[in-house]
């Protein structure tokens, strides 16, 4: 895929970003390079490699779950700005369709 097949400001537009007309090139040119490169790594054999290799070998750290000291409810709820009951009060978020 090219940069000339993506549309910068439909894009931006999307992600509810205003570009100037310098930024539109700018970025256009950039995501260019981007494409080129993914294509190059697209054009690699991978079917010897596993699917889960890793360039640092991963491993979960586990501990054991043990029940310490923590604050008061009463302590930490008597300082929130709002409260209702045992919970906090928080503003009410809803996203605007448009």
């Amino acid at each position: 895929m090219s940069s000339e097949t993506i549309d910068v400001r439909y894009v931006a537009q999307l992600a509810r970003i205003e570009l100037t007309d310098d930024e539109v090139e700018r970025f256009g040119a950039q995501l260019g390079n981007l494409l080129d490169h993914v294509g190059r790594l697209a054009e690699l054999d991978t079917a010897s490699v596993p699917a889960t290799a890793q360039v640092i070998e991963s491993r979960n750290v586990l501990r054991d779950d043990v029940v310490r000291p923590s604050l008061d409810r009463e302590t930490v709820l008597a300082q929130a700005p709002k409260r209702q009951g045992a919970f906090f009060r928080v503003p009410r978020i809803i996203a605007e369709a448009e």
